[in-house]
């Protein structure tokens, strides 16, 4: 590699160390040993190290259970629950130090006191150092269950005090990425998996593997798919185990796939939207809208309830043909059958004149949306988790569009709802 090379590609290397090697305690030295070694070499001047985190592998998403198999054709795949909770790097260092990372390399390690101080039990003797990648969810301790991510994050960020926790926390652990001094991120996953169930034990609601089968059979990831969703799980992630089955740092990679209810065809209802309010685009999107408001129908109040801002599912065509419609349908104002918090304000407010199709992940309790606000919550409104442009509805009009009585409904239908629900309701059967 040429010194002329090097140079010019520096900003990109550095981003590289910083990002997915993080603070290598080499680094004044990484120029110098790239031009006499060359890029696979970094690693060995660079190691992985407790207590520096690195960036995560992430995956891809997919459309169904027939595109993963059609994808892992002839490959030892694994399938795991994936949970709705905040992705955490665990490190411990040889003297017993521990961290807690984030998904952006944040350190969490005050947020999380009670799982530092229970560190000890699910550790088996003989573990000097490790890094574990996991997720952390809230868990119900009383009727042993996970709680939805909007209870995560009521949690304090920082400098949490032990005694004052009120949600409990559960590791779900699922990759074991550093052992006993030696990174681990270049073997298979299978192998990576064996050391963790070889050298960590589960602990009921602080400490647990992810649930995963080995299959691949249709019917059988299908199943499981529905069984994670009851769980109260967000979908699966799919793995390969043996062949490309190793940790790629900082890369979106196929060889995990997610596979989510909101990307199953025919997986849950769809909602009809209306657009009330744009905003300009910035980057690539400047010159159009990059984002949009969109809102529910309540017939009761005659007005139209924000229910999610929405940015994703578009394609550049499709971004340039809602700029040209809405160009000649933006409002000077705020209308009064209009319902949305001041923090909502977009740049353009539109008149509600189309019906756009949107799916989502699932949909929660929201202190800043207003769609079916007093219906399910008394203050509380409901928005959308993950939505995703679909097509627009030309054959709808704007008052056709989903109600807010329809949303209370689709709410209230989730199975973690009714799950929580039915909980409560033993709860109170059994106090009487």
């Amino acid at each position: 590699m040429s010194e002329d090379v090097v140079k010019e590609k520096a900003d990109e290397v550095a981003v590289l160390l910083k990002t997915a090697h993080c603070q290598c305690p080499n680094y004044d030295k990484i120029i110098p040993t790239l031009l006499e070694h060359g890029v696979e070499k970094l690693a060995e001047y660079c190691p992985m190290v407790p207590g520096v985190p690195i960036k995560p592998m992430l995956a891809q998403p997919t459309k169904g259970v027939s595109e993963v198999l059609e994808r892992f054709d002839g490959l030892a795949i694994t399938c795991e629950w994936k949970y709705d909770g905040e992705r955490a790097q665990i490190h411990s260092d040889e003297d017993g130090s521990i961290s807690i990372f984030s998904r952006n390399q944040e350190n969490n390690t005050t947020k999380y006191p009670d799982i530092i101080g229970r560190i000890a039990e699910f550790v088996k003797p003989g573990v000097s150092s490790f890094v574990i990648d996991s997720e952390i969810v809230a868990w119900d301790v009383e009727n042993k269950m996970i709680l939805p991510f909007q209870v995560l994050t009521t949690r304090k960020r920082k400098n949490v005090d032990i005694g004052e926790i009120k949600v409990q926390v559960c590791v779900y652990a699922f990759d074991l990425l550093y052992l006993n001094g030696a990174p681990l991120v270049s073997k298979p996953f299978a192998e990576r998996r064996k050391l963790l169930k070889e050298h960590f034990v589960e602990q009921e609601g602080i400490w647990k593997f992810a649930t995963a089968v080995d299959t691949m059979d249709v019917d059988e990831v299908q199943q499981f798919l529905e069984e994670s969703i009851k769980g109260n799980c967000e979908g699966l992630m799919v793995k390969t185990l043996e062949v490309d089955a190793t940790y790629e740092i900082a890369r979106r990679s196929r060889n995990w796939l997610k596979l989510k209810k909101d990307y199953l065809s025919g997986c849950g209802d769809s909602l009809d939207l209306v657009v009330i309010g744009g905003y300009r685009g910035k980057g690539k999107r400047t010159g159009s809208y990059g984002g949009f408001l969109l809102a529910c129908y309540d017939h009761d109040n005659e007005e139209y309830q924000s229910i999610c801002k929405i940015g994703t599912g578009f394609s550049d065509e499709d971004l340039q043909t809602h700029a040209d419609f809405f160009k000649n349908h933006t409002l000077p104002a705020k209308k009064s059958y209009v319902c949305c918090d001041s923090s909502l304000e977009p740049d353009d407010w539109l008149e509600p004149v189309q019906v756009w199709e949107i799916k989502c992940a699932d949909l929660s309790l929201s202190p800043i949306h207003k769609a079916a606000a007093g219906i399910v919550d008394p203050e509380r409104g409901i928005s959308l988790r993950f939505p995703r442009f679909i097509r627009i509805r030309d054959d709808k009009s704007a008052e056709m569009a989903t109600t807010a009585q329809q949303v209370a409904h689709m709410y209230s239908s989730q199975d973690q709802i009714k799950n929580q629900q039915s909980r409560n309701i033993k709860a109170e059967d059994d106090f009487y």
